[in-house]
């Protein structure tokens, strides 16, 4: 692989629209950190639908799982009840006990009522009693443990409904971050230079995450919640629709307040990643410009800034986190009013016959159940919103345009000699604002073409459609003949090597650094490269010499070193075209030599675009095209266009007028 891997460096910046380093990212290196995912869908239904279209291969995992569901909740739903009956065999037992021996159950509640205790005797009506007859202890542990199998098995059920869904979850979201790589490398560089970095790694990351998260999570317990709050709804009524009626009058209530709540804390957890972005966008400014913050003396202005956003942010937190916590003690004040309805209700309904006291017992419990379901299920709502969001974003991301699709019957060049050719090009980023217009230019192999103009000339742009990450609006581009949209765009950049201002090296050692440029490099071919580009002596300087891990931005060697290092991987790809972006301006005079003579090693025999900056590099070049606004203004050798005191003798004037009477 040739140097162009750092393809996004080579962006120029589009007429109307950011630019490189600008405002709004620039391309995908530019912007800062990853935005939190977005709260709401601007379409719920179509997304939702979509999102579940990835389910869909799994719909006997996800049958299952609901089967499963039903089967663990029906479990727990009827624990209540069976403890219950445990209760009404103790009560019954303790009763029985107090009773005559020797009497029937009616007998003995006649002999109340006659002796003036008709309430005591209406207690007692329901019950199944045995006068004189204690606890039956053994009936009690069996339906113990029959509770204790029930709940096992409940939760044995809901072990294996989560363990198929987390499967379920993951290999669906694994196939969405297959597709999504696989979508970001058919994207043109355009894609990219029109969305800020942040954004574009968020919907990767942060937005995929969050489907993550609700698939393997909430998936489940919004099926459990449903099915719960069915079940005890029926287990309740079943009762006494005296107090369901009564706990249902708690459900409104408690959704309004969760709802007014929610609608408050939500503009604060708002505020909170607004305020958190701004905080994190300071604090990586300050820590990325240190040695500059330190020299201008802005340490205590940068303080300050970072205690105005602390506090801000403190303030948005602080709120956020006091207002969603209201949630749970204001519901358990609800649900304790509704525990003490039942409570007092049922134990009149006890007293007058009308319920044992188990079915009480089991009345409280299902109506703590029933509260929880309620509440998760309008949390999962919201979290469904988000998700839903999360997952409009990343199809945002898939249904992008895409580069056109190489031909079908692709030419390929199989030993390429270096001739370019610009016939009759024709580009622009937006079609009311021609940029390149009728562009013809040839360079014959071997030759060195250097590129020089005013910002914005379009220098980049050039060198952006010979490697086809624009596609040319008319005209043709041909190398050796063959025109570049005959050609695969693998094979098309293999044929080129770039070298560029903005150097590119990953975090790992340098020799996979170099091995970049080409896999399958032996040792003797990598330290020939080096020692072509003057890097081999400082290499094996270093503590581990070519095994040196590199940092995530290469800081542990120098600006100059970084440069020689990918010079070096553009003479182990072999290229036979090269793309060089003047290199030198950032680093001192010694290691400009330096690279300047490796570059120069590195041109000879191959077909040079220079993309020149110092015009003082460029006075050997075979050919200059002088760009200005898209056009090729002049051409020709350096003594040619300082004899024409044209565009270009004036702009090397302005740079070398001291050198000017010695040039002409």
């Amino acid at each position: 692989m040739s140097e162009n891997t750092t393809h996004t460096e080579t962006a120029a910046p589009r007429p109307g629209g950011p630019g490189r380093g600008g405002p709004g990212g620039g391309g995908p290196f530019g912007g800062h950190g990853m935005s939190a995912p977005v709260s709401k869908a601007r379409d719920f239904k179509t997304s939702l639908k979509r999102l579940g279209n990835y389910l869909a291969p799994f719909r006997v995992q996800i049958i299952l799982v609901v089967v499963l569901a039903v089967v663990s909740v029906t479990f727990s739903i009827i624990g209540p009840k069976i403890l219950g009956n445990a209760t009404n065999l103790l009560f019954e037992g303790v009763i029985s006990k107090q009773l005559p021996a020797g009497v029937t159950q009616d007998q003995a509640i006649a002999g109340l009522r006659a002796a003036g205790e008709t309430q005591f005797a209406d207690m007692l009506t329901n019950m199944n009693l045995t006068p004189g007859q204690g606890v039956d202890f053994t009936a009690i542990a069996g339906l113990l443990g029959l509770l204790a199998g029930v709940y096992l098995l409940s939760a044995l059920f809901g072990w294996l409904q989560a363990y198929i869904m987390a499967g379920v979850a993951q290999k669906t979201i694994y196939g969405i971050r297959k597709e999504v790589d696989e979508k970001l490398a058919r994207l043109p560089l355009k894609y990219f230079d029109d969305n800020p970095r942040g954004d574009t790694l968020s919907r990767v990351t942060n937005d995929i995450d969050n489907i993550a998260n609700t698939l393997s999570q909430s998936a489940t317990q919004i099926i459990t919640a449903v099915l719960t709050i069915i079940g005890v709804l029926i287990m309740m009524f079943s009762i006494s629709p005296l107090l369901a009626g009564i706990s249902l009058l708690v459900i409104p209530t408690s959704l309004g307040v969760v709802m007014l709540i929610a609608k408050q804390s939500q503009k604060q957890f708002a505020a909170q990643w607004e305020r958190t972005g701004k905080l994190n966008g300071h604090v990586e400014e300050m820590f990325t410009g240190h040695s500059v913050v330190k020299v201008f003396g802005r340490q205590d202005e940068a303080v300050e800034t970072f205690d105005v956003e602390n506090e801000a942010l403190y303030d948005a937190s602080f709120k956020a986190q006091f207002i969603s916590g209201t949630i749970m003690p204001t519901l358990s004040f609800l649900n304790n009013l509704n525990y003490v309805g039942v409570a007092v209700i049922g134990g009149l309904r006890v007293a007058s016959g009308r319920l044992s006291l188990g079915d009480v017992q089991a009345f409280i419990q299902y109506s703590r159940q029933f509260t929880q379901p309620i509440t998760q299920t309008a949390s999962i709502a919201n979290t469904l919103q988000s998700t839903v969001a999360s997952a409009e974003r990343v199809f945002e991301l898939l249904d992008a345009a895409e580069e056109k699709p190489d031909t079908e019957t692709p030419v390929r060049i199989e030993k390429a000699t270096g001739h370019v050719e610009f016939q009759n090009v024709a580009f622009s980023y937006d079609p009311s604002k021609p940029l390149i217009e009728d562009l013809s230019l040839e360079a014959m192999p071997g030759q060195t073409v250097a590129i020089v103009g005013p910002t914005g000339a379009g220098k980049t742009t050039l060198v952006n459609l010979l490697m086809r990450f624009y596609e040319i609006d008319g005209g043709s581009i041909l190398i050796d003949g063959v025109d570049t949209r005959d050609m695969t765009r693998d094979d098309l950049r293999r044929t080129f090597g770039m070298v560029l201002q903005d150097t590119w090296l990953f975090k790992g050692t340098i020799r996979a650094n170099l091995e970049y440029g080409r896999e399958d490099a032996s040792d003797d071919q990598m330290v020939a490269a080096t020692k072509a580009a003057y890097v081999d002596h400082f290499v094996r300087t270093l503590p581990d010499g070519y095994d040196t891990i590199l940092n995530d931005d290469s800081s542990n060697i120098s600006q100059g070193q970084r440069q020689l290092l990918t010079i070096a991987r553009a003479f182990l790809a072999d290229p036979r075209i090269l793309i060089l972006d003047e290199a030198t301006s950032s680093v001192d005079t010694r290691t400009e030599a330096l690279i300047q003579r490796a570059m120069t090693e590195l041109m000879k025999n191959r077909t040079s675009f220079v993309i020149a900056h110092r015009l003082s590099t460029i006075r050997d070049a075979d050919l200059i095209l002088v760009m200005n606004e898209g056009a090729i203004i002049e051409h020709g050798t350096h003594a040619d266009l300082i004899t024409q005191h044209g565009f270009y003798y004036d702009l090397y004037n302005s740079q070398f007028s001291e050198a000017l009477d010695e040039a002409v």
